[in-house]
């Protein structure tokens, strides 16, 4: 089995109604001095695969969000990287208003297909300057083999 990268998880069906009614939103409050909050859409990390012959390695961008609010599981071949990046508490105070809000907060999902050949209890993460680094050994043992064809 190859792996291969599955698409976000997602926790709306409607997005496209979401996202016709953020351009009517747009439209419509065209002239207003208000701030308004950009597309409302899920989001998920962006990611790096690398694979050679002994792993896979694989670096997704969390930033913003702390260790302790990310979890990592492989099952059935499916790596799932998932969290949840926590909006800062706003005060009420008066010394001004957001104009444009474009950071994205919420709960994540990514999830990645990997091969059967994975030593699942070697797996290694570590986490530095908002990068999940996720190390995952090849088990040499499964690996496939070649044959030799003799001529005769």
């Amino acid at each position: 089995m190859r792996w291969g990268i599955v698409r976000p998880n997602t926790k709306t069906n409607y997005d496209l109604d979401l996202f016709g009614g953020n351009i009517d939103r747009i439209f419509n409050n065209f002239f207003d001095l208000k701030p308004f909050e950009d597309f409302k859409l899920d989001w998920s990390p962006s990611i790096d695969v690398e694979e050679d012959k002994n792993f896979i390695k694989i670096k997704a961008e969390v930033p913003g969000i702390e260790e302790k609010d990310l979890q990592v599981s492989l099952e059935n071949n499916v790596l799932t990287i998932s969290g949840e990046k926590k909006e800062e508490i706003k005060k009420d105070d008066k010394k001004g208003k957001a104009i444009l809000t474009e950071r994205k907060f919420g709960s994540f999902s990514r999830s990645i297909s990997v091969p059967e050949d994975i030593k699942s209890d070697k797996i290694e993460a570590s986490y530095k300057n908002g990068i999940l680094n996720l190390i995952l050994p090849k088990d040499e043992a499964k690996a496939p083999k070649k044959i030799d064809i003799k001529i005769q």
